[in-house]
């Protein structure tokens, strides 16, 4: 089974939304079976629930699930359950390889697979971005990328199974 774990800082607003609109895409496309799809931070608690403005757009973008959302603290147990793991700034994709060796190869920025391209996904928490813009853009880039995103979540998975 495919497994895509979406990462950013807190888990509370970026990579939710990102786990929430492939989830919602899959379910969509008639592949949910054998899909798992997932979100965590590398700096949060573990239990916090999404921000309220991450429901808030969640609803307004037609995203299911982000109400049971629970922040939880990258870890190496974590990751190495996930065949491809995605990102939202370069700072994050370093220090994930960095940290925990065993998933290089499997660390990859949004902007990068969707993309080709190694641009960061802003925090609009952190920056004082308008948070509906970005969560509007941020939604909008997973379900054009989500062929690709799978694509490679496939490969890898693949890749790991066969070793």
């Amino acid at each position: 089974m495919p497994a895509i774990l979406f990462v950013c800082t807190a888990n509370q607003f970026r990579s939710p939304l990102a786990a929430a609109s492939l989830q919602g895409y899959i379910l969509n496309s008639g592949e949910s079976a054998g899909w798992k799809v997932e979100s965590a931070g590398t700096w949060t608690t573990d239990g916090k629930p999404a921000l309220p403005v991450t429901r808030q757009n969640a609803e307004r973008l037609g995203l299911s699930g982000i109400e049971k959302h629970s922040s939880r603290q990258v870890k190496a147990e974590l990751l190495n359950s996930f065949d491809l793991i995605i990102v939202m700034e370069a700072g994050q994709k370093e220090a994930l390889n960095v940290e925990f060796r065993e998933v290089r190869g499997r660390v990859y920025m949004l902007s990068e697979v969707v993309g080709n391209e190694l641009l960061d996904v802003p925090d609009p928490i952190v920056l004082g971005l308008p948070a509906d813009e970005s969560a509007t853009e941020l939604v909008n880039t997973v379900r054009v990328g989500a062929k690709k995103i799978l694509e490679l979540a496939r490969f890898l998975s693949d890749k790991r199974n066969s070793s």
